[in-house]
């Protein structure tokens, strides 16, 4: 009987007899991990618990489980159950066409969709018995089994089953060896890579959330289906949390109430994913720009405007043609020359660094641009300002020489940390993404380049005590990068800006300066964004403050309220004169009672109600109300003024130190 060598990853080893399944060898590893244990890697492939181990001559078989809280883990759980929804739809709607149902980790939305094209139209209130058909799936403990057959076989079977879906599917995507998923005891087949949980009963904690219209491989001319959203967590407490989360959620969705604020729009007539700014909503948008046009300017950056379009050959000549032209816009011909829209600002900023010899004392060069870039994103991508196809990134592009760039990192650093606690953005997590050692993926630049890279962005965390995550195998195949994430007020997290080093630009692009030795070299690039994109970073301001933006970034902070027509005329000067001393102010003249025009700028999230009456007219004052704590008290309008310029000029995040009567 021939044996096989075993070990668990960092753990306990032994020699089993042939044939042997992992979840077998797990519990001969270790019986509790086993337990828990939902799929697993062997040597670096994912897969099912029911695999069998084959003999490897004298070499160790590595089993790494995958387990309950951890990313992989999640993935499998809610593949697996997007599996089960799949199962319950054809158990209840037979003859459901099946598209593609994957886990979502980076949405923080859902947690899977299956696309599917049932006999009949699904409503909402189908989605609580599809829901309760997927429990009594579950607790019918049915096994996840995998098969592996031919690809003409699999074609087959799908043609069989009247899946012209998962036969297109099929016949793009795979080898002369197909995988295929049952569910034992449903009417679920399903072309999947895997792997999955063994059975149903691991699935527990899951819910349907919303359905929606989708397209077949989302393009418009493909057949239309309907998309199911749900998500699934390892337990009952965390699915509540997280229910609890997006009921909160919902409640800051920023497109609703970037409707209710009047600040932007998105019309179907001119195009998805294209961001109209309305009047509210482009004053933001300025105090956003202003504030980092002033720190820009403090740190020696220079400002540059640049085309929105570009000839096709200098796509051709940066990469983004060969490694992003899915994400572009279709090329336009003019006068037999091909051109399409730009997706980035890098290669502009290297055009205006080219356009003349740069010598070592002309270094760092910082280029800063509000750059709108163009993105070809699929309709089902698209989410309100979140993602679109259409956005102003805060783009900076730092050229340097080696020995500067450590310099202009830790200001990058510095620069973002100051930037995201100014807009209340206090919990950040930063990750360092690098090269790590898989050979596999094509990195640009030598060893030596990456090793000294790497070790500046690292340098330049530790040297401020920064925690961080660094993640193997993530890094840009042009090189390493920081990237910034945000917790926002309900514990989402977000990814905002980035600091990348770029091998790939400067080479293509033959970038030189002049060094002190009178020899050319090649200057260290840095790409640099603090926002992102500002549709994005805006979108997400509104969700962390729910709409109720601080006094400094308010489309309008002030309302002056008065309380009967004798005092308009004193209002209309009270408005006069904060706007002459530079705040955003509304008058509010309607023939309205003062309880109604209070509860409009409530319903408005204007941070001041300043109501003058009879009284206030006589004392050449104003009463003074604030969004939250109501009715603060008397003051003359000059108080006002002191008191609310120093809360714009520290951009305060709340007015928590105003005092009644202040």
């Amino acid at each position: 009987m021939s044996e096989i060598n075993v070990q668990l990853k960092n753990g306990a080893q032994a020699a089993l007899p042939a044939p042997v399944t992992v979840a077998e060898a797990l519990k001969r590893l270790d019986r509790e991990t086993a337990k828990k244990a939902l799929a697993a890697r062997v040597n670096g492939r994912e897969v099912d618990l029911a695999y069998t181990l084959e003999p490897n001559g004298d070499a160790k078989i590595e089993i790494e489980p995958v387990l309950p809280q951890t990313l992989e883990g999640l993935d499998v759980l809610r593949h697996s159950t997007a599996h089960l929804l799949a199962a319950a739809l054809l158990d209840l709607f037979p003859g459901t066409k099946l598209g593609i149902g994957p886990a979502l980790l980076e949405d923080p939305r859902y947690g899977f969709f299956y696309d599917v094209i049932a006999p009949r139209a699904l409503t909402e209130e189908d989605l609580p018995v599809i829901e309760k058909r997927m429990r009594d799936i579950a607790k019918r403990n049915l096994a996840y089994r995998r098969d592996e057959i031919s690809k003409a076989e699999a074609l087959r079977i799908f043609d069989e089953r009247d899946e012209p879906l998962k036969r297109e599917l099929i016949d793009e995507k795979a080898g002369e060896v197909v995988s295929i998923y049952y569910i034992d005891g449903s009417p679920f087949v399903d072309f999947c890579l895997g792997p999955h949980v063994p059975n149903t009963n691991r699935l527990k904690a899951f819910k349907l959330l919303s359905l929606s219209g989708a397209y077949w491989k989302g393009d418009a001319a493909n057949t239309q289906m309907q998309r199911i959203y749900g998500t699934a967590f390892f337990t009952q407490e965390e699915l509540d949390a997280w229910l609890k989360q997006r009921e909160e959620a919902e409640r800051r969705d920023h497109r609703r109430i970037g409707r209710e604020l009047d600040l932007f729009s998105i019309q179907e007539s001119y195009g998805q994913g294209l961001v109209f700014w309305h009047p509210k909503g482009a004053l933001v948008r300025k105090a956003m720009e202003d504030y980092l046009h002033e720190e820009l300017v403090r740190r020696s950056y220079t400002f540059v405007y640049t085309p929105h379009i570009a000839r096709r050959e200098l796509w051709q000549l940066s990469g983004h043609e060969q490694n992003y032209g899915d994400s572009m816009f279709a090329p336009t011909k003019i006068e037999e020359t091909e051109f399409r829209l730009k997706p980035m600002n890098c290669p502009f900023h290297i055009g205006i660094y080219r356009s003349q010899q740069r010598s070592y004392r002309d270094l760092p060069q910082r280029y800063a641009e509000m750059g709108t870039v163009y993105r070809a994103e699929l309709s089902g991508t698209l989410h309100g300002l979140l993602r679109v196809r259409g956005f102003t990134v805060d783009d900076a592009h730092l050229f340097c020489t080696p020995e500067q760039v450590r310099r202009e990192i830790d200001d990058c650093v510095d620069f973002a940390d100051q930037v995201l606690r100014t807009f209340g953005f206090d919990k950040i997590k930063y990750e360092l993404s690098v090269k790590g050692s898989d050979t596999s993926k094509h990195y640009l630049g030598s060893d030596e380049d990456w090793v000294k890279a790497e070790a500046a962005l690292a340098e330049a965390l530790d040297a401020r005590n920064i925690s961080y995550e660094r993640i193997e195998g993530e890094a840009a195949f042009y090189g390493p990068k920081i990237d910034f994430k945000i917790e926002d007020a309900i514990g989402r997290l977000w990814q905002l800006g980035t600091v990348q080093w770029d091998f790939n630009l400067p080479e293509r692009f033959d970038l030189e300066y002049i060094g002190e030795d009178g020899r050319a070299h090649r200057p260290v690039m840095v790409h640099r964004a603090l926002f992102g994109s500002i549709e994005r970073f805006f979108g997400v301001l509104i969700e962390q403050y729910a709409g109720a933006f601080p006094m400094w970034l308010a489309p309008v902070q002030v309302a002056v309220l008065p309380i009967t027509d004798r005092t308009d005329e004193y209002a209309e000067k009270v408005g006069q004169e904060l706007r002459a001393a530079g705040f955003r102010v509304e008058v509010n003249l309607r023939s309205e009672k003062i309880g109604a025009k209070i509860r409009d700028a409530q319903l408005q999230k204007i941070p001041f109600m300043l109501v003058v009456g009879d009284r206030e007219m006589e004392a050449d004052g104003v009463a003074v109300r604030e969004r939250t704590k109501g009715d603060i008290g008397a003051m003359s309008l000059e108080e006002f003024k002191r008191m609310a310029r120093e809360l714009v000029e520290r951009r305060a995040i709340t007015n928590n130190s105003l005092e009644s009567g202040v």
